[in-house]
């Protein structure tokens, strides 16, 4: 399990980038579609995934891991389902909010690792 990204919705894109981006100086990683932005934090490798798609959606870190599936029969406890998993590009993701109702989000790359194995 490895910290990825730190998602934080946004209505306004264009004015988190003006923050962000321009004036914290932070780099941009790479983006998706027109909706999507991640900047590369200075000092670290975890990004910061500013995403207009769903502006109602809560901040939280994003967790990769090896099978969202296995980490979902796995999981502890104290971590509830808020959303099963679904599939997104190149894998699966799941949101589970912990005891004090914080969200976490967990994704994988399960189907990219399964197409470089052929």
């Amino acid at each position: 399990m490895k910290l990825e990204f730190l998602y934080m919705p946004t209505r306004d894109l264009s004015g988190a980038l003006a923050l962000y981006r321009d004036g914290l100086g932070w780099q941009e990683a790479w983006r998706e579609g027109e909706s999507t932005v991640v900047l590369a934090l200075p000092g670290t490798q975890v990004q910061l995934m500013l995403d207009a798609t769903d502006p109602d959606a809560a901040f939280g870190p994003i967790f990769v891991v090896g099978s969202v599936r296995d980490f979902l029969t796995g999981r502890p406890s104290e971590l509830q389902v808020s959303m099963e998993p679904v599939a997104i590009p190149g894998g699966f993701m799941a949101t589970f909010q912990d005891q004090s109702g914080n969200t976490i989000y967990v994704l994988d790359q399960s189907e990219d690792a399964a197409a470089g194995t052929g």
